[in-house]
């Protein structure tokens, strides 16, 4: 039987080949074809639901999403650039995994690892879309969809027990929403200070890993695992609120410094003033200022013909740095016509003072700084003064200044602070320094000249802005300083956007809008930074930041 059966199974497969591919040739000869429908094209809004869902994940983001921007410049740029690119992140990737490797020689028996060959292919990564946000920060926020669907050649070999084995990485995918903060932003080229990078949500990553010519990741339940293992590890590294910093410049140096305390000053008195007056005496007073503040001097008052007057003044300075600036003072003799002679000054560097310590300071007084001048070398006097530093409190507001959300998350952020921060008024007194930036406006149009300044007025102080021709979208980024003896819990602010003629017109000046800002959220909060529209202006909006710090 079992012979008689393989002798029919040979002779069924002799016919049976031969009599189908006959029977097939003559359908494909003599069969009519079916005329081809033309593919019926329907509008989006008359898909079903499902038809949706399966068509939408192809779109791109930037038509998905109008608030997504298409990059074909970028994509045409990184294509032409990626060769040259691919070595260059071939070399960054050995230099980043060499520590890496070297802390694994060793154990479990690996004597050596290194790269073989780093080839991330022909294929660069692709931008589907960009998304910028502006915030009311100095920072510049995008948010890239990048997909890369790349051909990589990666061997990596392991020697372990003197075996080498060949780990090799092809058909890398990769899915991004990465969210890029260039933060904060300054006054020198590139004209941000750091690159902050974040995940929007978990990467997706797919790849192919061969090890001894075979691909391990064929193997049932490695693969998933791979996948939520390298998802894990790479969201508890920078998925948001978790951020990567890289920083690009020193921002010690190009930042502008904000007040970081208060140099109380007492002007005591002056001993054996030099003689400047035809009858023998002086009428001196006291200059004094910081270094590297920009403020006009502050002056004692004159004492008239006395070569060791008394003051006993006092003042109050601005501090920025306290490692580098310097007090300057200056005794100058007044005249009543012609300008003032100066009869001597000297010069205090503020880090020889400890902080809430007053220290007394008996300065002989020198024609300039030059030491070497055999003038500076006469007795012009001597100068007294008592000098302490008082460094602000530390900052109990909530608010950081640190978040880099869109708008729309930006203004919940401010909201949940205003509802939250409620403190006892009598905690907060004290005196301290209040901060008004005026960093622009916004559709500012005036009827005759568009050439915007702010005016500032604050308890019967007037400070006002440069003024910036032709222009509707001004900005000053000017910051005006308040030292106060206590909260100004019940004051306001009052900011008006004025337009000064340049040329022929019949108006000098005109307002283009006003605003009054209640200190008493600035007080609580520490700090605002928002936009407000201007009162008597169609559109027109004026970006302000108050800080309030207490001594």
């Amino acid at each position: 039987m079992g012979f008689l059966s393989s002798l029919l199974g040979i002779f069924g497969f002799g016919i049976g080949i031969p009599l189908g591919l006959l029977v097939g040739f003559f359908l494909f000869i003599y069969s009519k074809p079916k005329e081809v429908e033309d593919p019926v094209s329907r509008p989006l809004y008359e898909l079903d639901e499902l038809s949706l869902q399966d068509l939408l994940p192809e779109i791109p983001l930037w038509v998905k999403n109008p608030n997504y921007h298409s990059v074909d410049w970028l994509n045409k740029f990184i294509s032409d650039l990626w060769p040259y690119l691919d070595k260059e992140i071939g070399g960054m990737i050995r230099s980043v995994a060499q520590p890496i490797f070297s802390e694994c020689i060793g154990k479990f028996q690996i004597e050596s690892i290194e790269f073989e060959k780093i080839n991330l292919g022909t294929l660069p990564p692709i931008f589907y879309g960009l998304q910028v946000y502006e915030t009311n920060e100095k920072e510049l926020i995008l948010e890239p969809s990048i997909k890369w669907a790349g051909n990589p050649n990666i061997i990596l070999v392991v020697k372990v027990l003197s075996v080498p084995i060949a780990v090799q990485l092809v058909d890398l995918q990769v899915f991004l929403a990465p969210r890029i903060a260039l933060k904060p932003l300054v006054p020198a080229f590139p004209c941000f200070a750091n690159i902050v990078v974040s995940l929007m949500e978990k990467p997706h990553v797919d790849f192919g890993m061969k090890i001894l010519g075979g691909d391990i990741m064929s193997i049932p339940g490695l693969y998933h695992f791979v996948q939520e293992t390298i998802k894990k590890q790479v969201a508890s590294l920078y998925l948001w609120p978790q951020t990567l910093e890289i920083p690009v410049l020193d921002i010690s140096t190009v930042a502008v410094k904000k007040p970081v305390g208060i140099l109380h000053v007492n002007v005591v008195r002056a001993t054996k003033l030099l003689r400047k007056d035809i009858l023998g005496s002086s009428d001196p007073y006291v200059k004094l200022s910081l270094t590297g503040d920009g403020l006009p001097a502050k002056k004692t008052t004159i004492k008239m013909k006395n070569l060791n007057p008394e003051w006993n003044e006092k003042f109050k300075l601005i501090v920025k740095d306290p490692k580098a600036q310097v007090l300057q003072l200056q005794v100058y003799d007044w005249d009543k016509v012609g300008g003032h002679d100066r009869i001597g000054m000297q010069l205090v560097p503020l880090k020889q003072l400890t902080p809430h310590e007053m220290k007394e300071f008996k300065l002989d007084l020198l024609k300039d700084t030059n030491i070497t001048d055999s003038h500076s070398k006469k007795q012009r006097g001597q100068l007294v003064v008592e000098l302490t530093f008082v460094p602000f409190k530390e900052d109990t507001s909530k608010y950081s200044g640190k978040f880099s959300g869109p708008i729309e998350a930006y203004r919940r952020h401010e909201s949940e602070i205003d509802m939250s921060m409620s403190s006892d008024e009598g905690t907060l007194g004290g005196s301290g320094v209040l901060s008004v930036m005026i960093q622009g406006a916004e559709d500012v149009e005036g009827k005759c000249h568009n050439n915007p300044y702010a005016l500032l007025l604050f308890r019967g102080e007037k400070k006002k802005t440069h003024m910036l021709r032709k222009t509707r979208d001004p900005r000053w980024n000017e910051e005006f300083q308040f030292m106060l003896d206590e909260p100004p819990l019940d004051q306001k602010v009052h900011i008006e956007v004025l337009s000064k003629r340049t040329g022929i017109s019949f108006r000098l000046k005109e307002s283009l809008g006003h605003v009054e800002i209640n200190l008493r959220d600035v007080v609580h909060n520490g700090r605002i930074n928002q936009k407000y529209h201007l009162i008597n202006s169609k559109n027109g909006m004026i970006h302000v930041e108050i800080s309030w710090k207490m001594i």
